[in-house]
């Protein structure tokens, strides 16, 4: 049974669940079904379609995995909340009779339908329309200069190229840090294969037309949640976060981070924790973490009051250039993880050193002064539209992440 409210001010609604089975991922038999688990949900996820906040694919995501979640015993919440949506209508560049498409940048502004029109050129010249090639960080060198470019408003607009380490067919998007306040020039993103199109118009200047025509639409966004009652309510409680929207279809860098919040979920349901774990899996990942803001809004004192925020980030499923990064809030988190690693035969590729803000939703956790234990990583395919399954995913290391956090979250919520 779904229940459908909103958070209550200050804390969750308590929720008497049955504690019936254990799954833990004990035997070869159970690694095996852990594995088939995790692949249906990293699929079915994937096949769903383009993960964006508050679409009708968005919305189908949340019904799927409110579905999952009743499907384990545990009783889910639909936490929704009213948000304008943007809803991109025109967006192209026009170059002497050739049309190149885009996708508007989340939080800038925005033409008319006619667009306007310019000569292009690079970004810090005095072309009416620069063009700058960025990876999909927001925190790369490229895209701190096409910030900065934005907030100076040297230029009319700008249009981004996908890089070209990228896969030539497909636009990887830039996170809207800014969603709420919107600044700077319109900007258009472009696949990087409309480079050498691009470069020659640059070259050789000629009056292109920008058109970066969108609209807002009210919509409604759902985060996801549950609740499993701990033996000692007393204790401080452990809190489970995982983002479920993003740009595309997101198999590596989402699909991984679901699959581990249901094999964590699924487990402690049936092992009589002795504190409350409660779970979340927010939308608005890609619009500056809007849904995490949302369920800490209702949620004020959670961040601090809890024992510990277990946050299953970005990528660590990803077959194509992961490189894993753990971040832990002190020393305790760390040890807490560690001896789980060596169980499953697993190594980081880098540690986010104690006391240096993360990324992801940990930072929101960081910010407010809680503790948390964090995964994440890189991805060569990162907010890119291949990111589908199965040919992004590696399910063998997903895998093995999954088992070593189902360990560590029954480690923690047992004392």
């Amino acid at each position: 049974m779904v229940t459908r409210r909103r958070f209550l001010q200050g804390g969750l609604l308590a929720t008497t669940l049955p504690f019936n089975y254990n799954v833990r991922a004990s035997s070869e038999d159970d690694q095996v079904n852990m594995h088939q688990r995790i692949a249906r949900v990293i699929r079915e996820y994937s096949e769903q379609g383009i993960h964006r906040t508050g679409t009708e694919v968005d919305n189908l995501s949340a019904d799927w995995l409110l579905t999952e979640i009743d499907r384990l015993g545990v009783s889910p919440i639909d936490s929704s909340f009213a948000f304008d949506r943007l809803n991109p209508l025109s967006n192209e560049l026009r170059i002497d009779g050739v049309t190149i498409p885009g996708v508007p940048l989340y939080d800038c502004s925005y033409t008319d339908s006619q667009g306007f029109e310019g000569t292009l050129g690079e970004l810090g010249s005095d072309a009416d329309i620069a063009v700058a090639m960025s990876l999909p960080h927001n925190s790369g060198p490229n895209a701190k200069k096409i910030h900065a470019a934005r907030e100076s408003g040297i230029h009319k607009a700008i249009v981004i190229v996908t890089d070209k380490r990228f896969p030539a067919d497909g636009i990887a998007l830039l996170n809207a840090e800014d969603f709420s306040k919107p600044f700077g020039p319109p900007v258009l993103q472009v696949a990087g294969k409309h480079w050498p199109v691009l470069r020659d118009a640059i070259n050789n200047p000629a009056e292109s037309t920008l058109t970066l025509h969108s609209e807002y639409v009210k919509s409604t966004a759902r985060n996801v949640e549950a609740k499993i009652d701990g033996e000692q309510p007393e204790l401080a409680p452990i809190v489970v976060m995982t983002p479920r929207s993003g740009w595309w279809y997101n198999a590596s860098e989402r699909g991984g981070g679901i699959a581990c919040f249901l094999e964590i979920m699924r487990a402690l349901q049936g092992s009589n924790p002795a504190r409350d774990v409660i779970f979340t899996a927010n939308t608005g990942h890609e619009l500056a973490h809007l849904g995490l803001d949302h369920f800490l809004e209702q949620n004020p004192d959670l961040i601090e009051d809890a024992h510990i925020w277990i946050h299953l980030g970005a990528n660590f499923a990803a077959k194509i250039q992961p490189n894993v990064r753990l971040q832990f809030s002190d020393e305790d988190a760390m040890s807490t993880l560690s001896p789980h690693l060596g169980a499953n035969h697993l190594e980081p590729g880098a540690v986010t050193p104690i006391g240096e803000r993360p990324d992801g939703e940990a930072r929101n956790v960081f910010d407010g002064g809680g503790r948390y234990l964090s995964i994440l990583g890189g991805n060569g395919l990162f907010h890119h539209p291949s990111d589908q399954w199965p040919d992004a995913v590696d399910l063998d290391v997903t895998a093995r992440w999954t088992q070593a956090f189902v360990a560590a979250a029954l480690d923690l919520a047992r004392v």
